[in-house]
């Protein structure tokens, strides 16, 4: 035994925090708080254990409980009261995320992501514009680009748009700029894939394709380098944060993301990633507490700058 390489001397306990090479804390998390025009009243996600749908005028309480545990950002999500082909309800003045921005800008000091797309307002549940087979690329970046100025306008601190249409950063950026919300940074949900860990989400947000699937726009699961081709793009075309979904499932994809690129790097750690945790757990499979935390460990030692995930509050309480 070689006595001059004995890597367990910096494991003792009074060393080992001072040399770990990862660390985290509740300001690399933002919380999804979902918001819903059409109850009175908080809802409990099934699939989701801990998660509620919370009516507008808890929204500003919901974010209280949110900034208490530390956690200092979160993304809104809105269910509306109605559904139509082209998704109006998504840019609408009086809309459930415009609504529930505004009260929160107003009442706390978090910091207000919201998510832009259309599928949980158009009635057929896909993320823009039917054409002929599938989402009209084209025809749903105008949309898009409404979604986030009607954003901006209600006061959100960030626009993050998930939808994966060509060319949909440029056109928020552009339509921002023109509006004059220069100072409004997007993160885009730049490498996206068709998962199947969405499950629960789409029960939350009620978002949910009524045909078919989304593989024609969200990435191929099988794909690494397709990653940094649409990444690049959004770069190119403005974006400020970039974001890889899922997020365990696709540790190589960000860090592929963090060596390629010198911008933030975001990672969201799915429905589907929570939910298995929890049903572990509550079989006695796993410790909740000690698998939560080291999964979003894994994502920051990967390269994730911050880290959208249903953990927030319960990992932050932790630290």
């Amino acid at each position: 035994m070689n006595q001059r390489r004995r890597p367990r001397r910096l494991r003792a306990d009074g060393i080992r925090p001072l040399v770990a090479e990862t660390d985290l804390s509740p300001q690399d998390f933002v919380a999804p708080v979902f918001v819903d025009a059409t109850t009175d009243e908080r809802r409990s996600i099934e699939s989701m254990p801990g998660h509620e749908r919370v009516p507008v005028a808890d929204a500003v309480d919901r974010v209280e409980e949110v900034l208490a545990t530390g956690v200092e950002a979160v993304i809104l999500f809105g269910i509306p009261g109605s559904k139509d082909e082209r998704g109006t309800r998504a840019w609408a003045e009086d809309g459930v995320v415009q609504r529930a921005t505004r009260q929160v800008v107003a009442e706390t000091d978090a910091y207000v992501v919201t998510d832009v797309c259309l599928c949980e307002y158009t009635d057929h549940g896909h993320c823009g514009v039917l054409g002929e087979l599938t989402v009209d690329n084209d025809a749903t970046l105008e949309l898009l680009s409404r979604t986030a100025i009607s954003h901006a306008e209600a006061g959100a601190d960030m626009v993050a748009p998930s939808g994966m249409m060509d060319g949909m950063v440029g056109s928020i950026r552009g339509g921002l700029d023109e509006a004059g919300f220069e100072h409004v940074p997007v993160m885009s949900y730049a490498a996206k894939y068709e998962s199947a860990f969405y499950g629960p989400f789409r029960d939350a947000a009620d978002g949910a394709p009524a045909f078919g699937d989304r593989r024609h726009y969200q990435m191929d699961p099988a794909n690494a380098r397709e990653a940094s081709r649409e990444v690049g793009l959004d770069v190119q075309q403005g974006a400020d944060v970039l974001m890889v979904k899922p997020a365990l499932p696709y540790l190589d994809v960000v860090a592929q993301v963090r060596r390629e690129f010198d911008h933030p790097v975001a990672a969201y750690n799915v429905s589907g990633e929570y939910a298995m945790l929890h049903a572990a757990a509550q079989k006695g499979w796993l410790d909740l507490d000690g698998v939560a935390r080291e999964s979003l460990l894994s994502i920051k030692r990967a390269g994730a700058d911050l880290i959208v995930t249903y953990f927030a509050e319960s990992v932050a309480e932790q630290l």
